[in-house]
């Protein structure tokens, strides 16, 4: 029966109307992505990218955030890229981290993946991370505020002393306990002053939670720092040895120990 409804198909003329589907417009949407258009660099790559296996992946989005015609193509793109590795790397741990890319999560259908991938991503050996400064870039949608807040069992926060006066909203928006508000509040308050180190607050589940201090190497700090002199610092002394980034964080690293 099966063999016979296939070749039924197969002999079938199959026709869509144009109610059904507009092919005039399709074509037209797609014009500037073919060779000749503005976009024509974007999807004709004279070889396929192998997403699915690349360890790391980063999508940088502050230049199309505000273009209309491909900030909703790149969505997709990153969309579909993690939801393939979800579902056909078996065994492997998979994240997704979102980093200030408040404006991807404004748009309606990122805001529903958001939601999506928090509520499934743990049973593909996966996690969603959110990264953000501002606890109100969270709140700005209901349905992120929702699948995030509600889904996160691990929260991280760093100083919050600028919101010491209204910090109630933040305590009643993750659901903190005043235990918990005391750690947060006491983040930097008294810090060794014979060592460079900052601390932060870990939250599991409302179980446990507790502060630590964070204090790295001066390799490390000059690897990750956002300080714009002493970046400028490192990359005069990488130009200096020749584009060496390394050498020229061991050798800065080392000086100012010294």
């Amino acid at each position: 029966m099966l063999g016979d409804y296939r070749r039924d198909l197969d002999e079938r003329e199959i026709k869509v109307s144009r109610e059904d589907f507009n092919i005039d417009n399709m074509l037209t949407t797609l014009r500037q992505y073919y060779k000749g258009g503005r976009f024509d660099f974007l999807l004709n790559s004279e070889e396929n990218i192998d997403l699915l296996n690349k360890s790391f992946i980063a999508f940088e989005i502050d230049q199309i955030k505000e273009n209309k015609e491909l900030f909703p193509v790149v969505t997709i793109i990153i969309m579909e890229a993690f939801i393939g590795k979800l579902r056909r790397l078996k065994g492997v741990r998979k994240q997704l981290i979102v980093e200030e890319a408040w404006k991807a999560l404004s748009s309606a259908n990122m805001a529903a993946y958001m939601q999506y991938m928090y509520k499934t991503v743990r049973k593909y050996f996966g996690e969603a991370i959110v990264v953000t400064q501002e606890v109100d870039d969270i709140i700005s949608s209901p349905i992120v505020k929702e699948a995030i807040i509600n889904n996160s069992d691990c929260k991280i926060l760093l100083d919050q002393r600028k919101f010491m006066n209204r910090f109630d909203v933040i305590q009643s928006l993750l659901g903190l306990t005043e235990k918990e508000k005391g750690q947060i509040l006491s983040i930097n308050m008294a810090n060794n002053p014979g060592r460079n180190y900052k601390e932060v607050w870990f939250g599991l589940g409302g179980v446990q939670s507790a502060v630590y201090a964070t204090e790295v190497s001066g390799e490390e700090y000059l690897t990750f720092t956002t300080e714009e002199t002493e970046k400028m610092e490192v990359f005069k002394k990488t130009d200096e040895l020749g584009g060496n980034y390394e050498l020229a964080i061991k050798q800065l690293a080392e000086s100012k120990r010294k």
